[in-house]
């Protein structure tokens, strides 16, 4: 079905809008997907809270002109469908990619971030990248290691001597 002017400035702007609003971008192709897998992608995408959105390539590479993801105007042939990741740069690429184990029919086509083109390869390495809260707590862990260790540290003579005497003690009562 064609869509209207209206219809189609209202889609660039609902897509600018989100592209505005992203970290990250992911060109997909789709095609031999059916119905009920798109459906289910959609559900899953939505539960990690990623847009994705089928938009024709004309309106896919208007709609990414002036944000940070005009780089990737000249990747986005065939049939494509668009995804954003608004709080985790990661969301999307794990979305993708964990779809995409279950149905070859998926392939990135490039992806962005921060301004910059990535090459679909690179799917995998931010898809690695970690949530926020992990991040929080990679931090937490290593912001606390000097200070667990130097507590162990200065309770081992006291934890020694008490083992000592108990051990004499036994010894003693042997």
């Amino acid at each position: 079905m064609a869509l209207r002017l209206e219809d189609k400035k209202a889609l660039v702007q609902e897509v600018k809008a989100i592209a505005g609003d992203s970290v990250t971008a992911i060109a997909v192709e789709y095609r031999g997907l059916t119905v009920s897998e798109m459906t289910e992608l959609r559900k899953e995408a939505r539960s990690a809270g990623v847009y994705l959105r089928v938009v024709k390539n004309t309106l896919a590479r208007r709609a990414v002109e002036g944000t940070d993801f005009e780089c990737m105007q000249d990747s986005l042939k065939g049939p494509i469908l668009l995804a954003f990741a608004k709080e985790d740069p990661g969301a999307a690429a794990r979305v993708i990619r964990d779809f995409a184990k279950g149905h070859s029919a998926l392939q990135a086509v490039s992806l962005a971030t921060g301004g910059q083109l990535l090459p679909a390869t690179d799917l995998e390495m931010l898809a690695d990248l970690p949530t926020l809260e992990q991040a929080r707590a990679m931090l937490l862990g290593v912001l606390i290691a000097p200070m667990s260790q130097l507590a162990r540290t200065l309770a081992e003579p006291s934890a020694m001597l008490a083992r000592t005497l108990s051990a004499r003690g036994s010894q003693e009562a042997a």
